[in-house]
């Protein structure tokens, strides 16, 4: 069994004593002698089990693997208008793809760094780097695309400049750490201009995936109309006002990958995550001994129980008060 508290052991005592004091030496309630001895034999028990519970108390859980931990994760994702292209499973958008597999990512790495960037019209990083799995699930729910009415085309390699600024950031800071790229969108290139090519050092980059999205059939659709709000309707195409419909580049997206030096894999609705991150190289960066160091324990707190139980004694406390106040009260009112 091991102990956490929550604040320094000789607070706590001191804490605990006061509280203690105050239960027995409460002149108040030595009107009935039986009673109010009972009641603090109650809070008594109450005090030392919130104590104890201070304490934090538990045994050893399972044992959780951070072989990860050495690892910064950059997720460059496309949200141009075309991410919510209904092609990808049974017809739902393809930003459903890139959450799962961004989910699915973190999963198979645990421990480590994670950072979201976002590009359309311009690159934005939505996510610092972070170990925080909460923040990064929230940053990946509000995964939106740009607002149709204000796209003017947007460049596959928007985010190169941003990317490379970030990595060059980390290799500067923490050169220990690899750096792992996943790039996920589905190739559209709707910029008038080509697109530019990514010129990150490979030496930047020691692993990911370029992933994308989508079918050579393609998909409508939904026009968003801002970043918070979206309608029934799709999204026309000006030149014969039927439904547009966004296709997947696999071309454009294997470029990138070369650019990259990452490789390229077609995402679909059901895909294994194995194939992403198996190449991987986690022995890079640590020797086996200290990745088994990385392993920890996993703690099963022990302090809920307690709490419970104190939570019982003041239940029962508050209705023996109610009884009593009802049965004073019926005694007045006999009363001649």
């Amino acid at each position: 069994m091991t102990l956490l508290p929550v604040a320094p052991w000789p607070v706590l005592l001191v804490l605990a004593v006061g509280a203690l004091a105050a239960v027995w030496w409460n002149p108040s309630s030595r009107s009935v002698p039986g009673e109010s001895r009972a009641t603090h034999w109650r809070l008594t028990g109450a005090v030392v089990l919130l104590g104890v519970a201070a304490l934090r108390p538990a045994v050893a859980g399972e044992q959780v693997d951070t072989t990860a931990a050495n690892l910064n994760v950059y997720f460059v994702v496309d949200t141009t208008s075309s991410i919510i292209a209904e092609d990808y499973g049974d017809g739902r958008p393809r930003i459903d793809g890139v959450a799962a597999d961004i989910s699915a990512i973190a999963e198979a790495l645990p421990g480590a760094r994670y950072s979201v960037v976002t590009f359309d019209q311009e690159a934005r990083v939505r996510l610092p780097l972070t170990t925080d799995t909460t923040a990064l699930d929230a940053a990946v729910e509000t995964l939106l695309p740009e607002s149709y009415e204000v796209s003017r085309g947007t460049s596959v390699s928007e985010a190169n400049d941003r990317l490379k600024t970030l990595l060059h950031q980390a290799d500067a800071r923490t050169p220990e750490r690899g750096r792992v790229v996943f790039y996920l969108g589905d190739g559209e290139q709707t910029a008038v201009d080509p697109p530019a090519p990514f010129d990150i050092d490979k030496r930047l980059i020691n692993g990911g995936a370029v992933l994308g999205y989508g079918t050579t059939e393609g998909g409508r659709m939904k026009a968003t109309r801002s970043r918070f709000d979206t309608t029934r309707d799709y999204i026309k195409d000006p030149t014969t006002g039927e439904d547009a419909r966004s296709v997947i580049s696999e071309n454009t997206l294997r470029t990138i990958g070369d650019q990259l030096g990452l490789s390229y894999l077609h995402r679909e609705a059901g895909d294994a995550i194995g194939p992403v991150v198996d190449g991987i190289d986690l022995e890079r960066f640590g020797t086996s001994e200290q990745i088994e160091k990385q392993k920890v324990i996993a703690r099963r707190e022990l302090y809920w129980p307690l709490l419970l139980a104190v939570a019982g004694i003041a239940a029962w406390e508050v209705g023996a008060g109610v009884t009593a106040l009802v049965q004073t009260r019926r005694r007045r009112g006999t009363r001649p």
